[in-house]
């Protein structure tokens, strides 16, 4: 990981982004791996890439993406009007797990954050992934709500 950089993805980095999200026992059932002609994914990277409140970015070691994750800025009016930052979709591609990068990806996510003037950094995790849960607590997250989501 000597080259590891991060960096916004680019509209080229969608295939290996959507191969990492479908990457999964849970994202199996969700994402079209393999299917980057499905104009949902272009729509969404162009809808994201436009947000000025939106960052998808990608870890890069040497000229490989390694790494994804999306980074929101939300304004709020609770605590006096301070910003959060929502990390949602961390993935590593298979090959480069339990090395380390996860940690790396989140620390990067995490200054972005605060360069930002966020008052806090927020991430939800399926009830299905407790190693996700493990991890995310020894980076010091706490799992002091509870979420919920409606399906559309």
């Amino acid at each position: 990981m000597t080259d590891l950089h991060f960096r916004r993805a680019v509209a080229a980095d969608l295939p290996a982004i959507i191969s990492m999200l479908a990457d999964d026992p849970i994202g199996q059932g969700r994402e079209t791996a393999g299917d980057t002609t499905d104009a949902a994914y272009a729509a969404a990277f162009s809808a994201i890439d436009a947000d000025p409140n939106q960052l998808l970015a990608v870890a890069e070691d040497g000229a490989h993406v390694i790494g994804t994750l999306q980074l929101s800025f939300i304004p709020g009016l609770s605590r006096k009007g301070a910003w959060r930052g929502q990390i949602e979709a961390v993935r590593v591609v298979r090959d480069r797990r339990s090395e380390g990068l996860g940690r790396r990806m989140i620390e990067w996510a995490i200054a972005e954050c605060r360069s930002r003037n966020c008052a806090l950094v927020q991430l939800t995790t399926d009830k299905a992934r407790p190693n996700a849960h493990r991890f995310y607590d020894q980076l010091g997250f706490v799992a002091s709500h509870v979420g919920y989501k409606l399906h559309l």
